[in-house]
């Protein structure tokens, strides 16, 4: 288990690297010379304000929705459930939408950004709760109610845009996901915020582990579930609205990450927690250092100049292809 560990933190690391020479303004010689204490001023400004805090934010963001899709899935006894179609992203962009649209929050202030982004999420997910009613402990039918709160919740969102349409600039980053222009600031309020709630769900891994396992096995032992789901819920809400607030809704991070952490560390949710965040982590930052790679090849074979791809249209097209795999692959499958 350790071994897995150290590769995927190997696999970290050349992501980071990869990221960190992928972008423009600097060659890659340029990157290792301000990083071995070289460099001109506007080179180290670019690696050292710039890149480094977006290479540590897709890091956290990615944890972050690791763990998040992780928890949903294990609370709901669902494969198919995660932030994006339980409610809780479409409902944390909609958060930072109308808080922004209302000039309550906005990029300069990131902490009211984070707070109309919990509101949110925590919001979708109560009315997806309200909604699945009796049918909660059934997957498929959670499955359905999901995907319809999040598509109201993201038509609530593109009505808020027709009301206040000058935002939209501000706000697009929130519905593709992008980790372009993140600075310190934005790293400085992600990471204590995502070593907190991380912490609370990795205390949570014996009741996560029980409620996988059915609410009447569960109940057997002595465990209350409802307070058991209700704090697993409230701690992957806090993660997605951390991560959103950060680098907007990244499709199918927290859909397909823990599918895969739980094929590599198996179904011990105390190593496949820790496990599941640093795949996210490798995810994102690949992702993005991908999307960075493509950015530079379209836009000079296209002439585009500074075109850019934001990663979360890269996590969201191949996440797609990945989940009609998973899909196919186990139809029937549940906890």
């Amino acid at each position: 288990m350790s071994r897995r560990f150290t590769v995927l933190a190997a696999l970290a690391v050349v992501c980071a690297g990869v990221e960190l020479v992928a972008g423009r303004g600097m060659s890659p010689a340029a990157v290792w010379d301000v990083l071995g204490g070289a460099g001109d001023t506007t080179e180290r400004h670019i690696l050292l304000q710039l890149r480094l805090p977006r290479l540590l934010v897709a890091l956290g963001a990615g944890a972050c929705l690791g763990v998040a899709g992780l928890v949903l899935q294990s609370a709901l006894r669902n494969p198919l459930a995660g932030p994006e179609v339980t409610g809780v992203t479409p409902g944390a962009v909609l958060g930072a939408v109308t808080a922004t649209g209302l000039g309550l929050a906005g990029w300069e202030s990131p902490l009211a950004v984070v707070v109309a982004a919990c509101v949110g999420g925590c919001a979708g997910a109560a009315l997806l709760w309200l909604l699945a009613g009796r049918g909660r402990s059934d997957p498929a039918q959670t499955a359905v109610h999901g995907v319809l709160v999040s598509a109201v919740l993201g038509g609530l969102t593109a009505m808020v845009l027709l009301v206040a349409p000058g935002e939209l600039g501000s706000v697009v980053q929130w519905l593709v996901g992008t980790t372009e222009g993140r600075v310190w600031q934005h790293w400085h309020l992600l990471w204590p915020w995502a070593l907190a709630w991380g912490a609370a769900a990795w205390l949570l891994a014996g009741p996560l582990t029980l409620l996988r396992c059915g609410d009447d096995t569960a109940l057997a032992v002595g465990l209350s579930v409802r307070r058991a789901r209700t704090l697993a819920l409230l701690c992957a809400v806090a993660l997605t609205a951390g991560a959103v607030a950060a680098v907007g809704a990244l499709g199918f991070v927290g859909l397909l990450v823990p599918h895969l952490a739980v094929a590599v560390f198996g179904a011990d949710l105390r190593v496949t927690l820790p496990g599941s965040a640093l795949v996210g982590a490798v995810v994102v930052c690949g992702a993005d250092a991908a999307a960075q790679l493509s950015s530079r090849l379209l836009a000079a074979g296209l002439d585009a100049g500074r075109f850019t791809l934001p990663v979360g249209a890269l996590t969201a097209c191949l996440g797609a292809a990945l989940l009609l795999v998973v899909v196919r692959r186990a139809p029937n499958r549940t906890f």
